[in-house]
């Protein structure tokens, strides 16, 4: 169905066509992405089983570990199951409403996964530098207050960017060479000026990834500057495990940014079916080896997870 808007014809219906060079053999992606689908399902969801029942692990850090497992869950499933049935059945229309809230979805659940980061950081920084005042800081009412106004912001930001790019007239095109709804994919097939959803597009990047990470680098590097400069060896090395883990997650975190934002400044370098690539990895990627990384690198947690498969395998062997 199709709309008029000042006498041009406006889509209300899109074809996601990501991968279209592959043209009768595009059902064969289905296999790999099916098994990374299902190990971000699997691992996100042992973490946040074994940080649920297991009440040693009810610490703020570990439950900030859980809740970046949900967010994963969530923002795979966002487009991971209907992107897998565009590959096997070719299902690829979508409606413009349906485009719109789908890209919430996955900015909704991007951004706050920014913003448990950088709750993990700040956790990090009240901990080394001013332990003394730890439970003053981090307790369940801040923590509270932080999840809700990070809710909050990405909720406002994001729906002010649905409606923005909902009012736009897309007579150019009603073809997305994409595997799901992205911004900048979107509005580049709408015709008359998109000044102002760039504009703010950019703006979302600045109030929000990049605050985030500046901030979670000026809690680091206070971090450091604290155990370097006023830590006994053994406790700064102490200290320094304790971040380790979240260095590496938040260093990953910073290629998939950096190299998805490359790609479409150098976009018309690349062959279409490499930045569809790289798009669907930086969503994706993170779910997959997130909760592979905390389960390995978490003393406490990987403890817990091997005593619940040592209790099942026992439980088993006993059956028997």
């Amino acid at each position: 169905m199709q709309r008029y808007q000042g006498g041009n014809i406006s889509h209300s219906e899109f074809f996601l066509i990501g991968f279209s060079g592959l043209k009768e053999h595009r059902w064969l992606l289905f296999f790999p992405f099916f098994l990374m689908f299902a190990l971000s399902v699997v691992a996100n969801s042992i973490l946040i089983f074994v940080i649920k029942t297991q009440r040693s692990l009810h610490s703020p850090m570990c439950v900030l570990i859980g809740a970046t497992s949900v967010v994963n869950l969530f923002l795979t499933m966002s487009f991971m199951p209907r992107m897998l049935l565009s590959f096997l059945f070719n299902w690829d229309g979508i409606s413009l409403t349906g485009c719109l809230t789908q890209m919430f979805f996955i900015n909704f659940t991007g951004s706050f996964q920014s913003s448990i980061l950088l709750l993990m950081a700040i956790d990090r920084y009240v901990a080394i530098c001013i332990p003394l005042h730890y439970s003053d800081y981090i307790n369940t009412p801040n923590c509270f207050k932080f999840v809700i106004a990070s809710l909050l912001r990405s909720a406002i930001f994001f729906v002010v960017v649905a409606f923005l790019d909902g009012s736009l007239s897309y007579c150019n095109s009603n073809i997305i060479d994409h595997c799901f709804c992205e911004h900048m994919a979107l509005v580049g097939l709408a015709c008359g000026s998109t000044l102002i959803n760039n504009i703010f597009g950019l703006l979302i990047i600045f109030l929000i990834t990049v605050f985030d990470w500046v901030c979670v680098f000026i809690s680091y590097v206070k971090i450091f500057i604290s155990v370097f400069f006023k830590a006994s060896g053994k406790s700064s090395r102490k200290a320094i495990h304790t971040c380790t883990t979240h260095i590496i997650v938040l260093f990953l975190n910073y290629i998939y940014v950096m190299v998805a934002l490359l790609s479409y400044r150098i976009g018309n370098s690349l062959s279409p079916n490499i930045r569809v690539l790289i798009s669907i990895m930086y969503l994706l990627f993170p779910s997959c080896f997130h909760p592979i990384i905390y389960g390995f690198k978490t003393k406490d947690i990987r403890e817990q997870i091997l005593k619940a498969f040592k209790s099942v395998r026992n439980n088993q062997v006993s059956v028997k």
